[in-house]
């Protein structure tokens, strides 16, 4: 019988536990981002009646995390106590890098991209203890500013803008942002945090254009009703397209039963979710008010692989938030009291968050394109499969499919209110 020297089995059961132990550290971080990334969205339904919406969890928790850096005392406490992780903790940067290299790996019809900036004002001293630990694991840059100067400051932010992320014009303004998603298409999403005296500015990017992994097609897209939440119907451009799909049908704790969809983009690293309550009397803010991490999860479980009939309505929407009047509600809010901030880990002088800001748009399409397109209408020879119809607000989420993390979240409400 052939037998192992000691050291050898002590390897590989080190090994062994070490990969248990990475699987699990996933499996949290990935929970932890989900029920973050629900109670943001949560938080922003209750000033949002009956609009559409759009948020990217992801980018909101990569600027948290930033601050968490160099926040100290009660101000980490709150951050850590919202995200759930202290990403002072060397195995939570390990997974948080590993991450990041995932997203920022493109395939062919999908280009995914985060970046941060620290956009300080000149003359401001920071810790170098901070802009190292930044730069390592975030990506980050440091862009000396003189916020005195909107116009320099704003050219600044576009050439940045440029240099992380699509070959378009990403416009900023200083105390604004912006971002775009062509929801089969591109995406991007970010936060701006403003110091008073300080005047510092934190932005983070998050980019993504993507394909369907199968396109619908124009020729298929018509004009059907599409009833908005009061009960009145107007007519929508309706994708259509028949194809084998992951759905599956779900309840929620009050058993309001509803319907989830999953569209992969190309490569299937990514997919967007849409979720539509079953009856068509249900408010989707009954699904919204109820949706839980173990919800989530369970999609995962409950999906399965079907042919179809879909339609879904083209839309395109923009939001912009001022995080500083929703993250209190979060448990965050030290960060941005001048008088009990502690962010001495990134400057000895005094500092706090005196905005914070985020904006993202959405554009979804046929091919996963702006390309415009004339609508021929058809008449399309229906067949005997189920039928998926999103003619009635849903709830729908962008994530990446091996950590399971939502980059984008929202709901549409009127496909016709279209963004500027």
């Amino acid at each position: 019988m052939c037998r192992l020297p000691v050291a050898s089995l002590f390897i590989c059961f080190w090994l062994v536990e070490r990969s248990h132990c990475d699987g699990s550290l996933q499996d949290s971080m990935g929970e932890l981002h989900t029920r973050f990334a629900v109670s943001l969205y949560q938080t922003l339904t209750e000033t949002e009646n009956n609009s559409n919406l759009i948020v990217s969890p992801v980018s909101v928790s990569l600027s948290l995390g930033l601050l968490q850096l160099g926040a100290r005392g009660n101000t980490l406490a709150q951050l850590e106590g919202a995200l759930g992780y202290n990403v002072n903790d060397v195995q939570v940067q390990d997974f948080l890098l590993h991450s990041q290299r995932d997203v920022g790996n493109s395939s062919q019809g999908v280009w995914l991209q985060q970046a941060c900036a620290l956009f300080i004002q000149s003359g401001v001293q920071l810790l170098t203890e901070f802009t190292q630990h930044a730069a390592d694991w975030a990506n980050t840059s440091l862009v000396r500013a003189n916020f005195s100067q909107p116009n320099h400051t704003h050219s600044q932010l576009e050439r940045w803008g440029h240099n992380h992320g699509s070959d378009e014009t990403w416009p900023l303004q200083a105390g604004s942002s912006s971002g775009e998603l062509s929801g089969s298409g591109e995406a991007q999403g970010e936060a701006l945090f403003w110091g008073h005296r300080l005047q510092m500015a934190l932005v983070n990017r998050v980019a993504f254009r993507g394909v369907w992994q199968k396109q619908f097609l124009f020729i298929n897209t018509q004009n059907l009703p599409f009833t908005l939440s009061d009960g009145s119907a107007i007519k929508v451009p309706m994708m259509y397209q028949a194809t084998e799909v992951n759905f599956g049908q779900f309840r929620t704790a009050s058993e309001q039963r509803y319907t989830v969809l999953e569209l992969p983009y190309l490569g299937r690293s990514l997919s967007l979710l849409v979720a539509l309550p079953s009856d068509r009397k249900t408010p989707l803010s009954s699904l919204e008010s109820q949706l839980t991490p173990r919800q989530l999860a369970s999609w995962d479980t409950g999906l399965r692989r079907i042919k179809m009939d879909i339609f879904l309505p083209r839309f395109r929407m923009q939001n912009k938030f001022n995080l500083r009047s929703v993250l209190p509600s979060m448990g965050i809010s030290d960060a941005f009291n001048p008088t009990v901030a502690d962010f001495t880990g990134i400057s000895v002088e005094g500092l706090y968050v005196s905005d914070a800001f985020h904006e993202t748009r959405i554009e979804v399409t046929e091919d996963g394109t702006k390309a415009a397109a004339a609508t021929a209408m058809v008449l399309l020879k229906r067949s005997r499969a189920p039928v998926f119809k999103a003619d009635r607000p849903f709830l729908f989420l962008l994530r990446q499919v091996s950590t399971g993390s939502i980059l984008f979240m929202g709901r549409v409400m009127n496909p016709a209110d279209q963004a500027p």
